[in-house]
């Protein structure tokens, strides 16, 4: 798995994602609010299948 996620994606897939899990732990959302753990966890691993299927990088090359 080659990094496809980078920068200010990474970063807001990350605030999106524990923005959502939280608001649904603290009873603001329905359970359907633990989806943030997708952009959470493509966030903090810095890749994205559907990213992969689609050939989008958003990562700086080296």
């Amino acid at each position: 798995m080659a990094a496809n996620v980078g920068g200010i994606d990474k970063i807001l897939r990350i605030v999106a994602g524990a923005g959502l899990i939280g608001a649904t732990a603290a009873g603001l959302l329905p359970v359907w609010g633990y989806i943030g753990i997708v952009p959470l966890a493509t966030g903090l691993m810095g890749w994205c299948p559907a990213y992969t299927l689609l050939g989008i990088k958003t990562c700086s090359t080296k």
